[in-house]
């Protein structure tokens, strides 16, 4: 393989890698039609991506009836992958934390969390009038902000869904930062929310359950009288 050939198709692998991260786990199919490539030459690269570390793969869960046949394969970055975006930003991330921790101990890094979703909150309040559910307002403001999120239905609700978050290593060591972020999501939907999951804690999403029907946080639920 030639030098020219070589950053060909690195380049290529990084275009891959990048559209996973902006979009959530991906079939091959998905990535190729957003790349403008074939299947076959994505399934190459993702094998490569594989082999390194970066990416892994899962079945595709299905939501509701299930067609004839086994689910797609998904892939989706591995903390190694994501790492190699974000690396520099964590370190310096992480350092502004721990000199804002040793300045004012934990309040003041409660305080840095809260206002963290300041920007998405502004965001879900312009967007609230265009959107029938809260919940569909949050998920556009979540996504216009750089977190790739959607909703999926269920039985009890909805399952509020973050395919990529810009601060999860931070996070790791600043818990804070995920719980502040739970807190802002409570408040906008109006709603008691719980956190399932998170990237910063090793999950390939960050999900929160949004109950059904939405009742203010804090309240009982109505009780039925015999």
């Amino acid at each position: 393989m030639t030098e020219a050939q070589a950053a060909a198709d690195a380049s290529t692998r990084s275009r891959v890698s990048r559209s996973i991260l902006q979009h959530g786990p991906s079939t091959a199919n998905d990535l190729a039609l957003r790349l403008g490539l074939t299947p076959a030459a994505v399934r190459r690269h993702l094998s490569v991506l594989s082999d390194s570390g970066q990416v892994t793969s899962r079945q595709q869960r299905i939501y509701g009836p299930r067609g004839r046949g086994r689910p797609a394969k998904v892939f989706e970055l591995t903390d190694s992958g994501r790492g190699i975006f974000y690396q520099a930003y964590d370190r310096l991330a992480n350092d502004a934390l721990h000199y804002l921790y040793h300045l004012g101990g934990d309040q003041a890094v409660d305080r840095f969390a809260a206002s963290i979703s300041e920007p998405i909150t502004l965001r879900f309040e312009e967007l609230l009038p265009e959107y029938d559910s809260r919940a569909e307002a949050l998920v556009e403001a979540l996504t216009a902000e750089g977190f790739v999120a959607s909703l999926k239905p269920l039985s009890t609700g909805v399952q509020l869904c973050q395919f990529h978050c810009p601060f999860a290593h931070v996070a790791t060591e600043f818990p804070q930062l995920c719980e502040a972020e739970t807190k802002a999501f409570a408040k906008m939907l109006g709603s008691h929310v719980q956190r399932l999951a998170t990237i910063a804690h090793g999950d390939g999403v960050c999900t929160t359950h949004v109950p059904r029907p939405v009742r203010p946080a804090g309240t009982e639920p109505e009780r039925k009288t015999v």
